[in-house]
C-alpha cells in the first residue's frame, strides 16, 4: 500500500508523536512503534480510498473503514493481540485530535479490538526457582563468571526486576543498599527492596570481576569487559533447565513472575506487588492472581471427593 497524506495530516501525526513523547513520557521505541501502527492504518486508509487523505477524509471515517482496516490486517495473518496493540494507537491518536480540534471520532472510538486470551504467567515452584539458581551459578568454571550470572537471576527474583533493568544497571550501584531506584519501561522509576541474598550475590560478583567496575559503566560484564548480553544469561539458563527437566517456559522472566507469585502465595498485597514490579496498570498485575486461582482450582479437581 502506499500512503499519501497531505502535509496537513502528516503535521497533525508528527505533533501527536511528539506529545507522546514529551508529556507522556513514552520510551523511544514506543513512540516508534506507535508511529507505524498509526502510518500503516493511514496507509491503508489512503489505498482504500484510493485518494490523499487530508484532514477532513480523516475525521469522517465511519465503522466500514475500520472493520475493512481490521479485516485486512487479520487476512495478512495479523494476530488478535497486535492488531488489538495497532487499534488502541490508533484510538490514541483519534482522541488527542478529537480533544485538540473538537470532533466526535465515534465511529474510530467505538471499534471493538477482537478478543484474545492473555497468555497466563508461568512462575517456577518455589523449590524450582531455588534448584534453578543453584544450577545457573555451576554452568561455568569462572569463578566470576558464575558469580555474575547468579547475581543476575538474584535480582530478577529477588527483586522482581526485567533481565533490560538487572543489565541496565551500573557500577554506580555499588554496594547496593537496601533499596535500588530502578528506571523501567516508558522512563518511569520505581524503588524495589533489596533482600540481603541479592546484596551478598552482587558484591561477591563484584569482588571478583577481572574488569575494572566504573561508576559510570554497565555493572555486569560480558568476557571482554563490554555489558553483559541478555542473550548470555538466556543462555545460561536453557542449559540449567535442561540439566533440571524444566519446561522451557523457565526462563530468565521466568523468575521475575515467580516473585510476583510467591509475594502473591506468601499474602501479598496486589497494589504493592504492582509498584514492586513497575507495572503502569493493575491489570497487568491481576494477571498473577489468575495464576494463582488455576493453581487452587487444580487443587480443588484433584483433591475434592466430588470433582
Amino acid at each position: 500500500m502506499t500512503l499519501s497524506l497531505s502535509p496537513a495530516a502528516r503535521d497533525l501525526l508528527q505533533s501527536w508523536l511528539a506529545h507522546v513523547a514529551a508529556l507522556d513520557g513514552a520510551a523511544a521505541a514506543t513512540v516508534d512503534a506507535y508511529g507505524r501502527d498509526v502510518t500503516g492504518f493511514l496507509a491503508f486508509q489512503s489505498s482504500y480510498h484510493g485518494e490523499s487523505l487530508g484532514l477532513a477524509p480523516l475525521r469522517s471515517l465511519g465503522i466500514r473503514d475500520m472493520r475493512a482496516w481490521m479485516a485486512e490486517e487479520r487476512g495478512r495473518g495479523l494476530g488478535a493481540r497486535s492488531l488489538s496493540r495497532r487499534l488502541s494507537a490508533v484510538k490514541s491518536f483519534f482522541r488527542w485530535w478529537a480533544e485538540r480540534d473538537g470532533f466526535e471520532p465515534t465511529a474510530v472510538l467505538a471499534a471493538r479490538a477482537p478478543k484474545f486470551q492473555r497468555p497466563l504467567p508461568r512462575p517456577l515452584a518455589e523449590t524450582a526457582a531455588r534448584d534453578l539458581l543453584d544450577t545457573v551459578e555451576m554452568q561455568d568454571g569462572r569463578d566470576w563468571v558464575s558469580a555474575r550470572d547468579l547475581a543476575v537471576m538474584t535480582l530478577l527474583y529477588g527483586c522482581g526486576l526485567r533481565i533490560s533493568e538487572a543489565l541496565g544497571l551500573t557500577a554506580a550501584a555499588l554496594p547496593l543498599s537496601d533499596t535500588l531506584r530502578i528506571r523501567g519501561k516508558g522512563g518511569k522509576e520505581r524503588e524495589v527492596p533489596v533482600i540481603p541474598a541479592a546484596r551478598e550475590a552482587v558484591a561477591r560478583y563484584a569482588r571478583l570481576c577481572p574488569h575494572r567496575l566504573d561508576p559510570a559503566g554497565p555493572l555486569f560484564r560480558g568476557m571482554r569487559g563490554g555489558a553483559l548480553n541478555p542473550r548470555q544469561i538466556q543462555k545460561t539458563v536453557e542449559q540449567a533447565r535442561l540439566q533440571l527437566g524444566l519446561p522451557a517456559t523457565a526462563t530468565p522472566h521466568a523468575m521475575r513472575h515467580s516473585f510476583a507469585t510467591h509475594l502473591l502465595d506468601a499474602g501479598g498485597d496486589l497494589r504493592a506487588i504492582q509498584e514492586l514490579l513497575g507495572h503502569a496498570s493493575l491489570s497487568t498485575t491481576q494477571a498473577y492472581t489468575a495464576v494463582d486461582t488455576a493453581r487452587l482450582l487444580e487443587v480443588y479437581r484433584n483433591a475434592h471427593p466430588k470433582a
